[in-house]
């Protein structure tokens, strides 16, 4: 199936066992794994350039991740050994059978497969790669592939611009061939793009992300190159392309995230009404190609923001996409600290429902969802575990009112190199010691959590969590 710093700094960690007792469980209502059906997957995920590390081992050449963190703009963090997992994915794996993970989503460094971005294979890539997923299958654990992480190869960039080119179409579609024809007798779901509407925006709009473009009066302010006004719209009109290019090679050889075009085979009218002729027209063929072009859709759900209408922003005389929007977002916080996400499973119970509704209830699987907090923090993560079991929860709800949701998946499986932060803020399940040479792996009490829901732990609105020995950790940083 297809889917679419300037001062050295000294770290002093104490670990420290924490003696096991009971703790309250905030859940709407009690529930266990065994409410879901016998065919819906749960699991966890990472993505390359995040996880990997070893990135100028066996022939891997950089990403333009790789390029944009070497150019210091996350802090100074990069994913050159992030957590290593290329080297230790066999003990990753029998982590994930310890948790109880039924599913495993990862992405595959394009640069690693194919260095040039286009033209021979790499052996040692290809090794990797079918080891992995190997390995996974051996120990009963679903593989979910992504084939683009936001990673393209640095080399596509500098030939031709990347993604604001249409040459990108005809590279993407021949390194997706690669993987369909080498791992697909053992990959049965495939993405073609994360967040791929975050991308365009990061990279094209305001320039926060790779590979940096945007142009004033819009983005960051050390932009060198881009047009704001309509890379955007570009960028995402060919990764449609190449997305529904990929799948048509897949579904007529072998056997998708912008909603509309893929369901119906053009862009909103209000969107191209507001964009006018900044956003790029299908061809009859291509619009009858992209029709369609998914088994399912990932969904990557975190935190729920209100919009408020600005029809001012039309009278903008230069507008990017944000002001094409014509509204506001402004967050939902609360009472949260401002280093976490509230607890809205109500949003993502919404975001269904529209799915649903709109959309004719497409599959879909939640392939991100997770709690942010500060690297430096316990392990005593109850803020993850609230946040895990309200949103489990009211996927439950969404299920039992006809969603046609397949599949969940936690962000992170790991604490790893966030694409946002660096090593500044965690996901993981499990905390990654970066101050230790052999990264030990530590679980959080959300992985004891979670695996118990996994393995039939029934949770309910008052339910009192008895905790197994966790380890806490608290990390200071000082500098000298």
């Amino acid at each position: 199936m297809v889917n679419l710093s300037s001062f050295p700094l000294v770290s002093l960690v104490l670990i420290y066992l924490s003696a096991p007792g009971a703790i309250l469980v905030l859940c709407a209502e009690e529930f266990s794994r065994n409410d879901f059906p016998p065919d819906f997957v749960f699991g966890s995920g990472t993505s390359a350039y995040q996880v990997e590390g070893a990135a100028f081992e066996d022939g891997r050449t950089p990403s333009i991740w790789d390029t944009f963190a070497h150019d210091g703009n996350v802090h100074g963090d990069t994913g050159d050994i992030a957590c290593d997992g290329y080297h230790k994915y066999k003990e990753d794996i029998q982590l994930m059978v310890e948790t109880g993970l039924e599913a495993y989503r990862f992405s595959i460094a394009w640069s690693r497969l194919i260095p040039n971005g286009r033209g021979p294979v790499n052996p040692k890539g290809m090794e990797y790669y079918n080891n992995f997923i190997d390995e996974l299958i051996r120990n009963g654990i679903q593989p979910h592939v992504t084939l683009v992480h936001s990673d393209l190869p640095q080399a596509l960039e500098d030939e031709y611009g990347g993604w604001i080119s249409r040459k990108v179409v005809k590279d993407f579609t021949a390194y997706a061939d690669v993987c369909f024809r080498e791992f697909g007798d053992r990959i049965l779901h495939w993405s073609t793009f994360n967040e791929a509407n975050i991308f365009v925006l990061g990279g094209y709009d305001v320039g926060i992300t790779p590979p940096s473009r945007c142009s004033p009066p819009f983005g960051a302010p050390n932009c060198s190159k881009g047009n704001s006004s309509s890379e955007p719209y570009i960028a995402a009109h060919n990764i449609l392309l190449a997305h529904a290019s990929a799948a048509s090679l897949y579904k007529n050889k072998y056997q998708v995230l912008f909603v509309n075009p893929l369901v119906f085979g053009d862009y909103p009218n209000i969107v191209k009404k507001n964009a006018g002729t900044r956003i790029p027209a299908f061809t009859n063929l291509e619009s009858q190609q992209i029709k369609g072009s998914f088994d399912f859709l990932g969904l990557n759900h975190y935190a729920t923001l209100y919009i408020k209408d600005n029809p001012n922003k039309l009278k903008m005389d230069i507008r990017d996409f944000n002001a094409d929007m014509a509204a506001d977002m402004i967050p939902m916080h609360g009472d949260t600290p401002p280093d976490q996400f509230p607890i809205t499973p109500s949003g993502l119970v919404g975001v269904l429902e529209y799915f649903k509704q709109v959309y004719g209830n497409p599959p879909i699987y939640i392939h991100e969802n997770g709690q942010q907090t500060r690297r430096n923090s316990t392990l005593d993560d109850m803020p993850r575990v609230n946040y895990l079991c309200g949103f489990i929860g009211g996927l439950l709800d969404a299920l039992r009112n006809g969603s046609n949701s397949r599949g969940y998946f936690t962000w992170s499986f790991l604490d790893v190199f966030e694409l946002l932060d660096g090593y500044n803020s965690a996901f993981g399940l499990y905390y990654v010691d970066f101050d230790d040479k052999d990264l030990k792996r530590y679980p959080k009490r959300s992985a004891h959590w979670y695996s118990n829901f996994l393995k039939g732990m029934r949770i309910g609105p008052d339910a009192v969590f008895e905790a197994e020995t966790i380890s806490s950790l608290s990390q200071s940083h000082s500098s000298q």
